[in-house]
């Protein structure tokens, strides 16, 4: 599955209280990218996503996936091509097992059983968790729910990912694990996170928001490594950039 390019231009949203979250937004992801969205809390990261998925509606501004206008006439379309991770896997699992989750969208699609348990097969073993398949998802851990979350995404064959805090609440061992699967992917991906160092690390690109608006956009190790612009942006350095305590010298 290869990824597609998403877009916008000049996007502005405000809540109904009048309040503007997002603030004449533009910016481009080419196919098979791999993009962080950082920013302070505020800054408008998970209503950009919800705004690219449909579920917000901008109040100016334009769409395009695979450079075509994102409009409510063709939002079914475009939300087959879009996989949206939510940053709470509760949210997202609701079924009796795990391969009932995964299985869940591809059944919706209306393909037959056969093709239903391929793409649930081939999704549980892309994330690593095909031994997981007979359990109930509410009695997994936080690292294995958000596995189950990405696996019941691509099983509906998305050829972009949008990911909201993936790597949220998670221990080292299950934040590095998610970080290999997330990775792999041959999809496009842009990643909404407080996790400066899986965006330094994983990320091609990096695109700053403060205040709904773009700060700066650009390389993820030239922009990350900036002092000045992560504390504007309310940021702190990726650990890797940090002086060792002991010694005094660079992790890099």
């Amino acid at each position: 599955m290869s990824g597609i390019r998403m877009e916008a231009e000049g996007l502005g949203y405000s809540y109904p209280d009048g309040t503007g979250a997002v603030r004449g937004i533009s910016f481009d992801v080419a196919a098979g990218e791999c993009v962080g969205l950082v920013g302070a809390n505020g800054a408008g990261k998970s209503t950009l996503l919800q705004l690219l998925v449909g579920l917000l509606w901008p109040d100016s501004g334009s769409i395009r996936i695979a450079g075509a206008p994102l409009s409510k006439a063709v939002l079914a379309e475009a939300r087959r091509r879009l996989g949206y991770v939510f940053q709470d896997p509760d949210d997202q699992l609701f079924m009796t097992s795990v391969e009932a989750d995964v299985a869940f969208g591809p059944r919706n699609m209306g393909l037959s059983e056969t093709e239903v348990s391929e793409r649930c097969r081939s999704a549980l073993e892309v994330v690593g968790i095909a031994h997981l398949a007979d359990r109930p998802s509410f009695r997994l851990s936080g690292g294995e729910k958000r596995a189950v979350a990405i696996a019941s995404v691509l099983s509906m064959g998305p050829e972009a990912l949008i990911l909201d805090e993936p790597t949220a609440a998670l221990d080292p061992r299950a934040r590095r694990r998610l970080m290999a699967i997330l990775a792999g992917l041959p999809q496009t991906r842009l990643v909404a996170t407080h996790d400066i160092d899986l965006v330094y690390e994983m990320c091609d690109r990096v695109i700053v928001l403060s205040a709904g608006k773009v700060l700066a956009e650009g390389p993820a190790r030239v922009l990350l490594a900036a002092p000045a612009l992560l504390d504007e942006a309310g940021l702190e350095p990726p650990l890797a950039l940090l002086a060792c305590p002991r010694c005094g010298q660079e992790k890099r």
